[in-house]
C-alpha cells in the first residue's frame, strides 16, 4: 500500500469477477445497460450514488467502450468516470484517481495486453492500492482474469493460450466464458492438470465470482441455470471439476 493512503480489513475488500455484466438493448456496440453482475458489484459498494470508474484497456480505450457505459449509467443511480491510457492517461495521479472510486469496472479485450499496460503505467500497483483502500474491483472476462494468478487468453490469436501472470490479488487461476467457448473448458482443465495453474474458480457466461479479501465468498447470476466452477489438482495426477452452488440474482433488481 502506498503511504499515506488508507487500508480496510479483509473482510471489506470486494472483487467481483464476471463473465457478463452488460445487458444488450441492440446491435451497436455502446447499445446496453447495467446488467445484474454489474448492478451486483454497484451494490456491493453499499453508497447510495456509487462513483463507477470504468476502464477499457483492454480494447485500447475504444471509444465504444467509453460511450456504451455513460449511455448505460444515463438515468441511473451512479456518477460515472473512466481510465484511459490511449494516448495518454487522461489524469495525472492514477493511484489517487481509482481510490476516489467506488466501483472499478474493467472491460473485456486482451488481458495481456491489458496487464503490459497496466505495468507500464503503475495501473498495477494503483489497482493493489484501490483494492487495499476498499474500493470494489470488477469486471468481466479480461476484466475477471486481470484479479487473479492467470487463466486461458485469446490475447494472442485464436488458439487459446495461458497467460500466468495477473495481479495476484487473489490467488488463484481463473477460468472465463467456460460454457460457451469450446477451448476454454479443456485448456483450463489441462493447465491446473499439469500445473502451471493453482486451483481455479471458472464461470459460465452470466455468472460472477465474488471474492471477500481472498476468499470465495459466492457464486451469483445474472442467468438462470448458469454456474460457476471449480477445478483442481487431483491426487496423482489429472484433475477434479466440481459444479459450484450459483446464487440466482434478483430479475428485477
Amino acid at each position: 500500500m502506498l503511504l499515506g493512503l488508507e487500508t480496510v480489513p479483509m473482510a471489506e475488500r470486494h472483487i467481483l469477477a464476471a463473465s457478463g455484466g452488460k445487458a444488450w438493448t441492440g446491435r451497436s456496440a455502446t447499445a446496453w445497460r447495467f446488467g445484474g453482475l454489474l448492478r451486483y458489484a454497484l451494490a456491493l459498494s453499499a453508497r447510495k450514488r456509487p462513483r463507477l470508474c470504468f476502464v477499457g484497456t483492454a480494447t485500447g480505450d475504444n471509444e465504444s467502450g467509453l460511450l456504451g457505459c455513460y449511455g448505460a449509467a444515463s438515468g441511473e443511480e451512479v456518477d460515472p468516470y473512466h481510465l484511459q491510457l490511449f494516448p495518454m492517461p487522461n489524469v495525472d495521479d492514477v493511484t489517487s484517481y481509482l481510490c476516489s472510486m467506488d466501483v472499478i469496472w474493467v472491460g473485456g479485450g486482451s488481458v495481456a495486453n491489458l496487464l503490459a499496460l497496466w505495468r507500464l503505467h503503475g495501473v498495477d500497483e494503483a489497482m493493489r492500492a484501490a483494492w487495499q483502500a476498499g474500493v470494489v474491483l470488477a469486471g468481466s472476462s479480461a476484466g475477471s482474469i486481470c484479479w487473479h494468478l492467470g487463466g486461458t487468453t485469446d490475447s494472442f490469436g485464436l488458439e487459446l493460450r495461458p497467460v500466468l501472470d495477473g495481479l495476484g490479488l487473489v490467488p488463484y487461476g481463473n477460468g472465463v466464458h467456460y460454457d460457451s467457448e469450446a477451448q476454454r473448458r479443456p485448456l483450463v482443465q489441462r493447465l491446473v492438470a499439469g500445473g502451471s495453474l493453482p486451483l481455479t474458480y471458472a464461470t459460465d457466461d452470466g455468472v460472477a465470482l465474488h471474492y471477500v479479501g481472498t476468499d470465495l465468498a459466492e457464486a451469483v447470476a445474472e442467468l438462470p441455470g448458469k454456474s460457476a466452477w471449480r477445478i483442481e489438482a487431483a491426487t496423482g495426477a489429472g484433475m477434479t471439476e466440481t459444479r459450484l452452488p450459483t446464487r440466482l440474482l434478483d430479475q428485477d433488481a
